[in-house]
Parts: structure tokens; C-alpha cells; sequence
């Protein structure tokens, strides 16, 4: 499942840059594109915070943070057998490694780096791919957490096939 949960956070990960990419692009002249009216829009902004801009001044703490962050899903995902648990894993890490790599390499500077933002959303906040990932798998790890899936499948489970062996 380690695998799995490489792949799914690659994917972010790619998707996350892309996008951030093309935000870059086509947005940096300050052009907003509406989506759904006032509810959904896309506009550039460098976000040097946490969510909603908060602890702008500290930066480079949010590095530190992300970085942690990465090394413990990493560690916990290496143990994990369980579907569920890999795809929320993949998402989290995929999330905290493309907001650690922003913290580390954009301007302006090492662990100084600002968060491309370019999803409005009706003026409450404005994220990116790596921030839904995030927020969906939190929200997975959280539904797992409450109804009690393990993060390695049962004895006696194939966790690739989801079958039960038969015991000879």
C-alpha cells in the first residue's frame, strides 16, 4: 500500500505545480476569472501564512511544520495495508509536500517561500489544489478514525484483493 500512497500523493503533488503554474500564467496580471458569479473565482494571490493569511510573519515556522509533517505521514504510511487509509494518507502527504516545496523554493527565499493561491472562494479564502487535497483527506482520516478502521487490515485480510484467505 506504501506504493499507493506515493502514487496518490505524486499525483497531487503534479496536479497541485500544474496548476500553480498556470495560475502564474494567466492570473498574474491581476485578472479574475469568474467560475459560479461571487461563490467561485480564480485570482492569484501569495500567501506568506497559514490558512487565511494567519502567521504571515512566520514563514519559515510553517516550513518547519510542513516538513514534519511530511516525515511523519511517510513513516506512517510505510505501515499501512489498509485502502482507505492509503488513499487519505496519499492525499495528506501529497498536500504537505507540494506546500513544503512552495515554503522552500518560491520567492522570497529558502523556508521564507509564499503558497500560490488562485481558488476564491466567495471571498472567505483563497487556496489551491494542494488545500483540497488536504482538507479531503483530514476529512477521510477523520471519518476512519470514527468508525474505527485500523490502519493495517485485519489478520487473516488480503489487503490487496479484500478477501478473506483460507486457512489450509
Amino acid at each position: 500500500m506504501f506504493r499507493a500512497v506515493v502514487l496518490i500523493a505524486a499525483v497531487v503533488l503534479a496536479a497541485d505545480q500544474a496548476t500553480k503554474f498556470w495560475a502564474e500564467s494567466a492570473l498574474s496580471d491581476g485578472q479574475t476569472i469568474t467560475l459560479l458569479g461571487e461563490l467561485l473565482q480564480l485570482r492569484l494571490v501569495y500567501n506568506p501564512g497559514a490558512a487565511f493569511s494567519i502567521g504571515s510573519a512566520y514563514t519559515w515556522i510553517f516550513a518547519v511544520f510542513a516538513a514534519a509533517a511530511v516525515v511523519a505521514v511517510t513513516v506512517v504510511a510505510r505501515r499501512v495495508t489498509s485502502r482507505p487509509w492509503a488513499v487519505a494518507l496519499g492525499l495528506v502527504l501529497g498536500g504537505a509536500t507540494t506546500h513544503l516545496l512552495d515554503r522552500l523554493f518560491r520567492e522570497p527565499g529558502f523556508a521564507r517561500g509564499h503558497v500560490v493561491d488562485f481558488i476564491d472562494y466567495a471571498g472567505f479564502f483563497v487556496g489551491n489544489v494542494a488545500d483540497i487535497a488536504l482538507v479531503v483527506g483530514v476529512g477521510i482520516v477523520m471519518l476512519l478514525n470514527v468508525r474505527g478502521v485500523p490502519l493495517r487490515d485485519q489478520a487473516g485480510r488480503d489487503p490487496r484483493a479484500g478477501v478473506v484467505r483460507l486457512l489450509s
